[in-house]
Order: structure tokens, then sequence, then C-alpha cells
């Protein structure tokens, strides 16, 4: 349902050899990842939501509509910053001079984003009096973001804002993403079709293919669907958030607790208790066992509860729901092993857990 607090998109338009045909009503903060594979429609899509690309259709964002029946809003008078692949700085403006050019776009009286704290958030004090020619890709993307943020928008587009840069600079740029996630308090709509990216950065997530949404919701459940064509092939897996609970110097370990349950990781870098983590646990990193099993080398054992068992992409292999409390996992297992051991929806099983991955 649309309202105050949510942002509304719906589209149907036929092009050469490709149809979109999408209705979402997302939420109003954090994150929403538009993903899957090149092609998909994701770019067409946000595109359509800044009034780019004209489709058909309906547009509402916080409640006020950009798009109806019969009223289209142009684009410059549309409440949204749009940050691209690439940066569009202007080559001839000091990092400062282009972060103004985006903050003196909008009146005195609107502005809602401090340029200071613009500045702050995405870590440029040191950067002000450069010229982007000086800029590494991750810098200038920095700035773009920083430019797009202080023109005070309602919304916020992100068309696969790190696809250009390499795997340092997307290191580099993924933590400042991260303080934004926790700090705006406007919706942001990120495209990607990297699942690290997604992992990491979403709150919300919207699966399409071929021009249509085939699933979407909190990031946790819908990573965690084994219907086709959600599944993945090797990043199958799911993500969880919780707590630093315990650090074990002696063996280099953490413990996290997601809230259902404890895991224990690998200590690396900084790490303290209390900590608010994200971890991944991939389905081909689960097996499971009908008894609960402690002379073994595997470290992670939780009791779980089997929803679903499908056939999954690869010829001989079955993909297992499961749900420890409310939270869901999954577990990539052979066809003959699911056989053997008469796996079935509703029966109690031992997860064990080989391996639990910061998401970095």
């Amino acid at each position: 349902m649309t309202g105050p607090d949510t942002v509304h998109a719906r589209f149907r338009h036929a092009y050469p050899g490709f149809e979109l045909d999408v209705d979402l009503t997302l939420p109003g903060t954090g994150i929403t990842a538009l993903f899957g594979h090149s092609g998909c429609g994701k770019t067409t899509l946000l595109r359509c939501m800044a009034g780019l690309q004209r489709a058909p259709g309906e547009m509402t964002v916080l409640g006020e509509p950009w798009q109806t029946a019969g009223f289209h809003k142009p684009v410059h008078q549309r409440a949204l910053a749009y940050v691209f692949q690439e940066t569009h700085l202007f080559p001839h403006l000091s990092v400062r001079r282009n972060l103004e050019f985006g903050y003196r776009r909008t009146p005195a009286g609107q502005r809602r984003i401090v340029f200071d704290d613009a500045v702050h958030w995405l870590g440029l004090e040191a950067l002000l009096s450069r010229m982007p020619a000086g800029l590494s890709g991750g810098e200038r993307q920095r700035v773009a973001i920083a430019r797009a943020l202080l023109t005070s928008p309602r919304l916020l587009l992100m068309d696969e804002p790190l696809s250009a840069l390499d795997r340092a600079s997307k290191q580099e740029i993924l933590p400042y993403l991260e303080r934004l996630k926790d700090t705006l308090a406007i919706p942001v709509v990120y495209v990607s079709h990297a699942t690290a990216e997604v992992a990491r950065l979403a709150d919300h997530l919207v699966m399409m293919d071929r021009g249509r949404v085939v699933a979407q919701g909190p990031l946790q459940e819908t990573l965690a669907r084994t219907d086709p064509p959600f599944r993945l092939d090797d990043d199958a897996g799911v993500i969880l958030e919780g707590r630093l609970r315990h650090l074990d110097e002696h063996w280099h370990l953490a413990l996290f607790d997601f809230g259902q349950g404890q895991l224990w990781l690998r200590h690396e870098g900084p790490m303290r208790p209390g900590d608010r983590l994200r971890v991944q646990v991939l389905a081909r990193d689960v097996s499971l066992a009908l008894q609960e099993h402690r002379d073994q080398s595997i470290q992670n054992l939780l009791p779980a509860r089997i929803e679903r068992v499908e056939t999954d992409v690869s010829p001989g292999t079955s993909l297992v729901r499961l749900r420890v409390g409310a939270t869901p996992f999954l577990s990539r297992l052979t066809t003959r092993s699911v056989h053997q051991l008469g796996l079935r929806p509703g029966q109690g099983v031992w997860m064990q857990v080989k391996s639990v991955a910061l998401v970095d």
C-alpha cells in the first residue's frame, strides 16, 4: 500500500525485445537493492522512477505523486538525486566547488542536509581543495555521492555506483555507504548485480528477471528463497544481523549472536563485544544431521526445522530451507543425501555450519 512512508512505483511498457512490468511498494527508509542479471530491467526501472525515461504508470514518493495516469512531474521538479556509474564531476571545479554546486541548487529554506555533515559522512575533509583529476576513482565517487546528497533529495537513486571501480576502490568506499545507510532518513534505491554489495548494504531486496519482479522483501527472507528463479549458484545463502557477544583471544575466535542462536567466526580485524555485525552463511557450508554430534571438528551446531526441500539448479543436488527459531537458513546437499536421511518439511535436524564469514 502507498503512504507517506513508502515509495510506490508501477510501470508497464513494451520496448523492442523487452517488456517492463513492475508494481512495487518500497520502504521509505533504508537501502532497497534492485538485483538481477544484466539486462533484467534494473536500470530501465530506475530511469522510469527518476522520470528520465517515460513509461505509463504511477510513481509516488513519501505521499507525493510524481506520476499518475494524467500527470508527469518534470525531472527537474522531482526532489531526487541520481548517482551514475560515472561521476560526472566538473573537472574545472575543486571538490568544494563541486559540492557547492549541488548545495546551491536547493533553496535555503528547503535544505535538510548540512554541508559539513555531507563532507563528514563521505570523509571528504582533506579533499576539499583538490581537483577531480587528482582523485582516485573511489574518491571521485564519494564526491559525487556527497554532491547528490547536498541537493537534499527525498529519494536517492544509485545506478551501480561501484561497477567502474577496482576492488581496492570498492573496499574503500563501502564503509562510507554503510555509514549513509545508518545515517540517512531518506529512501535509497540501489541497482547492483554484485551479490557482495547487496549482502553488505541492502535492507530490502527486489529481485528482477526479464523486466519483472520475481521476489521482494526484507533482505534476509528474500535471499533465503529456494524457488526459482531466485536461487543463486555458489552465492546461495543467508545474511544474518546481530552483535558480537564474546572474543576468545586464545583461539582467535569471535562469538556472534543473531538472536535465535550463536555462531563462532574467525576473529579478524578490530572487533569489540557489542559491535553490530552482518555475516553470511553460504548454503554449501551447511550440512545436516539427524542427531547432535559433538565429536567432530565443526564447532557450530544448531537445532533447526526443515521448511522446504527443492531440487537445486545443478543436477544431483537439492536446496533445503530451514529455520532456527524465526531465522531462515539454506543448506545445499546431494539429492542422494536427502534421500538417505529421509529429509522432509517439518522435520527437526541439526545444522552443522562449517564456515561463517563477515560481510566485507
